[in-house]
């Protein structure tokens, strides 16, 4: 397995993580105030790199691509998720979230007009094998109130899961097409920066109306590392594989965001793990392997930019 393919799961291990730590998070802070938070601990980091003669050398094509890529990867995502999970169980939430990696390669399809080959069908097929398998076993445990919440989770939620799905998988293609002009340091630091304009007429008003003290130091530090996580080292990893990654196998990376979730609740949150568990793991990381697998000598590469 090549570099770049343990970059994009390193990335979606620590999304998929964060799905339980937001959970978590959203049941003390405000949706809007947490996403605004997080937007301002990134900038606090990623500050140095908005430099002005630097940005000028951004072309105007490139300032739309970044703009979409804010407002669906870090603004749409965001709400939509936090907002849905809220909203819903996260068993059907995790039954939504498996169809990404179908929904990346029918973006890429017809956006990049990257029709996926027989390996990558094979391998996206493996990937959404998986999440099905994991997800109906989780569903057939909160049906009988075992582990979950009993019963369908609600329509509006759902819808927003739904939504974020579709705004993860516009952020994959659109990361593909613009990390080859620019660093992925730079696109990571240009697009929170647009998030935090997105972000700050709800995050202010949801911050003036918040009663700060009732919050203890525990959940302020998963603020912190939730920020950091999704807003940086995710965003650069992802960057970083995806320069050299098809967009239609990307999807198949997407795949272990379910997974890491799962494996999170088992680690720390003392589920016991099932056979459904060790058979959808399975599925997914053969896809992964095979996803990740090098071309054939000859077969044309991306072009490398160094940060």
């Amino acid at each position: 397995m090549n570099r770049y393919a343990l970059y994009l799961i390193a990335s979606m291990l620590l999304v998929g993580s964060n799905v339980g730590i937001g959970k978590s998070i959203v049941a003390s802070v405000p949706v809007p105030l947490f996403a605004l938070l997080r937007f301002v601990i990134a900038l606090a980091v990623l500050w140095p790199l908005l430099r002005p003669s630097k940005m000028k050398r951004v072309r105007r094509a490139e300032w739309i691509n970044l703009f979409l890529q804010a407002l669906f990867g870090t603004f749409g995502f965001t709400l939509l998720m936090l907002n849905g999970v809220a909203r819903t169980s996260a068993v059907a939430a995790g039954v939504i979230t498996s169809s990404m990696p179908a929904v990346v390669a029918l973006f890429a399809w017809i956006f990049l007009r990257e029709r996926p080959s027989g390996r990558a069908f094979v391998s996206i097929a493996l990937a959404i094998a998986g999440v099905v398998v994991i997800n109906v076993a989780q569903s057939g445990d909160a049906g009988s109130g075992v582990g979950g919440h009993a019963g369908a989770g609600s329509l509006a939620g759902n819808l927003m899961v739904v939504g974020a799905v579709c705004c993860e998988s516009l952020y994959v293609i659109l990361s593909r097409r613009l990390t080859q002009t620019l660093p992925a340091i730079d696109i990571c630091a240009y697009t929170h920066g647009l998030g935090f304009l997105l972000m700050l007429p709800l995050g202010l008003s949801s911050a003036l109306a918040f009663s700060w003290r009732g919050v203890d130091w525990t959940t302020w530090a998963l603020v912190g590392w939730y920020a950091l996580s999704a807003s940086i080292f995710s965003f650069w990893l992802w960057m970083k594989g995806i320069r050299h990654v098809d967009g239609s196998l990307a999807g198949v990376f997407s795949a272990v965001l379910p997974i890491a979730a799962a494996l999170y609740g088992i680690a720390f949150l003392g589920e016991r793990p099932t056979l459904a568990h060790g058979v959808a793991l399975a599925c997914v990381m053969t896809g992964v392997v095979l996803a990740s697998l090098r071309r054939p000598a000859g077969a044309p590469a991306s072009r490398e930019r160094g940060l």
